[in-house]
């Protein structure tokens, strides 16, 4: 064995040290992104889950993943949901914008309409689930109902 060969795998072994210590310590995080991205966890690693593709898997992880917010890297600009917002709030202001200016110059348009959000109320993708709140007579009611057959159990 040469001298590169003990420098490469002296490296590799110290590599697996520090990969084993970093894992320990953010395994809950880890885990997380394996799972969410993944088939594997790691009870995996050193079968199905190599160490190698582990810590190829670690270094080419995305600021949205929870490994990045548990090392607290996370810049809050990497949230999609979040710049959609913002995007939907100056699509509607823009348009605000556009219908106030051509109201100064003489013409007549209709209320600006916002930027349909998936949250929003009203529009066609909010789901709503049952008719109308349940009157707290009746609320009381059902919970008494509910823990009295979990006793007969």
């Amino acid at each position: 064995m040469d001298g590169s060969d003990r420098k490469r795998r002296r490296s590799v072994i110290g590599g697996i040290i520090s990969l084993v210590d970093f894992v320990s310590k953010h395994d809950k995080a880890i885990t997380f992104d394996l799972l969410t991205k993944t088939r594997f966890t790691l009870d995996d690693l050193g079968g199905e889950l190599s160490w190698f593709a582990l810590s190829s898997f670690i270094q080419n992880l995305g600021t949205d993943s929870a490994l990045a917010r548990d090392l607290k890297k996370s810049t809050g600009w990497e949230n999609t949901i979040q710049s959609n917002v913002i995007l939907a709030d100056i699509y509607d202001l823009l348009q605000a914008i556009n219908i106030n200016l051509m109201r100064l110059g003489g013409g007549k348009h209709k209320k600006a309409k916002p930027y349909p959000r998936p949250f929003g109320k009203g529009d066609d993708t909010t789901k709503k689930i049952g008719k109308d709140p349940l009157p707290f007579n009746q609320l009381k009611e059902w919970i008494k109902r509910k823990q009295d057959n979990g006793k007969r159990n």
